[in-house]
């Protein structure tokens, strides 16, 4: 039967009623890490702890707070539980999202789901009583600790949207990856392209976060005409490759998707899944999952694989604000090209 947590107060629910599977206890894993948190306006920088988790472990369970904890301790979210959970399963090195996790961190949780470390960043988070959230896990000696993600947070992206600023603009991601945008030192600007780079090739692994996993390419176009105008293929421009990932396998659909995916959120991850449907539908119509086809693919590259290969182009800040206004996007290329970049239904991703 559930019982409550003496430590933090949070209730411990019985077998059949956790809020996913498994519903027995499992045993201790070095490999099975914990991480938790609210995930609100779900950015780079979630994803970032996510992927410096996983590369602790070889599963990452993703602890997600209630809207009324969340309340209760911080003050009301932006997105509902629901679509704070859709943003945690896309994120390509979420194992599992486990609802519901308790604010202040419930070692009877962790310790059900088989994860014998917690992961969190640098920076403390407290309760409502202004107690650190991880002192329990800390104390029984369970707490790693990863670098927060800088200059990125949710309270800065609602402070943009409030003040209307455009200070986050990039006007040329070809000069902010090579260190020379910006109003920094020399040094200083050199050293933070460099650290973006890293970040680009970080977010470009695979769901192991070790490995090659998407290309990443850039469309640089330095006499972009108007962006109304009405012979947009006229424009002079050239590609370059910034990271090398996985090229697109035989008999693979090359699909072409772009948009701002500013505030990356559920909509457009669900956007992003109903493409990868369309094509398993027609892919199922023309036979891909024969069991001959399969078997076909496993012998040729040693592994079976999607239907479509998926490339999701990202507008760059002055297009999207020619177009929508105001202080618009919320998010600077940088950023909206990593929430792209870190969603496990995208392969590669095309900056333009």
């Amino acid at each position: 039967m559930s019982f409550i947590d003496p430590e933090t107060g949070a209730v411990v629910p019985a077998p059949g009623s956790w809020p996913v599977d498994p519903q027995e206890d499992v045993p201790l894993s070095d490999d099975r890490i914990w991480i938790d948190g609210c995930f609100d306006f779900s950015h780079h920088g979630h994803a970032g702890a996510m992927l410096q988790a996983r590369r602790l472990g070889k599963e990452l369970f993703v602890g997600v707070h209630s809207d009324e904890e969340i309340l209760e301790n911080k003050g009301p979210s932006v997105m509902n539980l629901k679509e704070r959970v859709a943003a945690v399963e896309a994120c390509r090195w979420a194992s599992k999202a486990v609802p519901y996790a308790p604010y202040v961190t419930s070692l009877p949780w962790i310790t059900h789901y088989g994860c014998r470390n917690v992961v969190h960043g640098d920076d403390i988070t407290s309760d409502s009583s202004g107690n650190d959230c991880y002192r329990f896990v800390k104390a029984a000696g369970r707490f790693l600790v990863v670098k927060r993600t800088p200059g990125i947070s949710t309270t800065d992206l609602v402070g943009r949207m409030l003040l209307c600023t455009k200070t986050h603009f990039i006007k040329s991601f070809s000069d902010f990856l090579t260190g020379k945008e910006g109003d920094a030192d020399e040094a200083t600007r050199k050293a933070d392209s460099e650290a973006a780079m890293q970040r680009v090739r970080d977010y470009a692994s695979d769901e192991t976060g070790k490995n090659p996993g998407s290309d990443v390419w850039f469309w640089d176009c330095p006499t972009r005409p108007n962006a109304d105008a009405e012979n947009p293929d006229g424009q002079s421009g050239t590609f370059s490759s910034l990271v090398k990932g996985k090229a697109p396998k035989p008999g693979q659909r090359v699909v072409y998707v772009d948009g701002g995916f500013d505030l990356f959120c559920s909509g457009h991850i669900e956007f992003l899944r109903s493409v990868i449907a369309a094509e398993e539908e027609l892919a199922k119509s023309n036979g891909w999952f024969d069991e001959e086809a399969v078997a076909k693919r496993i012998e040729a590259c040693g592994e079976d694989y999607a239907p479509a290969y998926i490339v999701a182009g990202v507008h760059d800040d002055e297009v999207i604000n020619h177009w929508k206004g105001l202080n618009y996007p919320i998010m600077n290329i940088f950023e909206r090209g990593l929430c792209v970049l870190q969603c496990r239904v995208c392969i590669p991703l095309r900056i333009a």
